[in-house]
């Protein structure tokens, strides 16, 4: 049934309504009765909002529910990239099993939509890329999942990784990816000539991991704003990470910003607690969609993070050194609705006629709920609930 009435919710933390929801929408926000044999939940006074979102992260790495990995090796970016590519079968990394324990662990906590960037490269091709499509139909109603083709190892210093890019993208994944066009590939201009080439081909948005800091990652925003107004593509290019635009040049980043906004470019976010971030209220003030993500989970890169994107709106607004109950809830919005903007999902939000994607938040406010990190009471994908106090609908395997 994708028919429920959802009872006795403050949607936002605002006034205590129910929702109607029929054939998996949000028919109506009020005070109803329930259609004859129509599923009735209550909601107990929980806050409402749309559904959480983790638009940035890396389904096919997580060594969730595996034998813990031992980590000696140094946290260098080229060294961690090319010991998971090497030795990413001998550890048991079964793409499917672990994206399908990611996947679900982000629905028990309150997500109803992904985005995850996938390994593609010469050494396991689109092994990855099958495993993690395996998983999206196995979780169809439960969660939604956007590939993105990623490159990590490199697309210059990789050959035959372009065609293999091509093949994903003409195969089902959704968006191209790529990653530090000077500091992988020591060629911007070939790697982003590609990309941006590849790209028009497909008519699909690019999503690039920015880790370039200051100065350098500056220089590749730029070459990125070039491309960007040469081939038309202003609202359909995201930077990830973005570590350029927390460098200590207020000035200079002010610039970077003023172009992203004019050309619509997206950041996503992290909030990265070892690296410089993006201010996410200085883009809010200047207009700019802005995500974020729980970004790879106890993986080979180290044994930090979880499959909750309440828990990761947490480590953003620690990093941006956000108190304010304002702030806080701008922070709740960075991780749903402002991820659906950067993604461009259409029906998403908590108004009549809308997808009855959502989920139910514990606290007194929005500000509360950021803080608390509680279990989720309910969570609802498309009229079906699909997680109840923090445990998922579907099992983990």
């Amino acid at each position: 049934m994708t028919n429920l009435l959802l009872r006795n919710v403050r949607p936002y933390g605002g006034a205590n309504s129910d929702l109607l929801i029929r054939d998996g929408r949000i028919a109506g926000i009020g005070r109803f009765e329930p259609d004859p044999g129509m599923p009735v939940e209550d909601g107990k006074g929980a806050i409402a909002i749309p559904g959480l979102i983790d638009a940035h992260t890396h389904l096919d790495k997580t060594t969730w529910g595996m034998p813990w990995h031992e980590n000696n090796r140094r946290a260098v970016l080229r060294e961690r990239i090319d010991f998971e590519r090497e030795h990413r079968i001998e550890i048991g990394i079964d793409p499917h099993r672990q994206s399908m324990r990611h996947a679900i662990g982000l629905a028990a906590h309150g997500a109803t939509h992904i985005r995850s960037h996938v390994d593609i490269d010469p050494v396991h091709k689109l092994a990855l890329v099958d495993g993690i499509m395996e998983t999206r139909e196995k979780l169809k109603g439960v969660i939604d999942i956007e590939i993105v083709a990623f490159p990590q190892s490199g697309l210059m210093v990789m050959p035959g990784t372009l065609e293999l890019l091509d093949e994903a993208l003409s195969q089902g994944c959704e968006v191209l990816g790529g990653i530090d066009p000077c500091g992988i590939d020591r060629d911007p201009k070939g790697q982003l000539d590609a990309l941006f080439a590849l790209a028009l081909k497909h008519q699909c948005p690019i999503d690039i991991h920015l880790h370039e800091a200051g100065d350098l990652g500056a220089f590749t925003m730029e070459l990125m704003f070039e491309r960007i107004r040469a081939n038309g593509m202003q609202g359909k290019v995201a930077i990830s990470h973005a570590f350029a635009l927390g460098m200590n040049d207020y000035l200079r980043v002010g610039q970077l910003i003023e172009q992203i906004a004019e050309l619509d470019v997206a950041i996503l976010t992290t909030g990265a607690p070892s690296a410089t971030v993006p201010s996410i209220m200085r883009l809010k003030q200047a207009g700019v969609r802005v995500g974020a993500g729980c970004d790879g989970i106890r993986d080979t890169w180290g044994p930090w993070g979880q499959p909750d994107m309440l828990d990761r709106a947490k480590v953003v607004g620690m990093k941006n050194g956000l108190r304010s109950d304002i702030e806080l809830a701008h922070v709740l919005h960075v991780v749903s609705q402002g991820c659906a903007d950067v993604m461009r999902i259409e029906g998403y939000g908590l108004a009549e006629g809308c997808n009855a994607d959502l989920t139910l938040l514990t606290g007194e406010t929005l500000a509360h709920a950021v803080v608390d990190v509680a279990p989720r009471p309910l969570v609802v994908k498309g009229g079906r609930v699909t997680a109840r106090n923090g445990q998922a609908t579907v099992e983990m395997p």
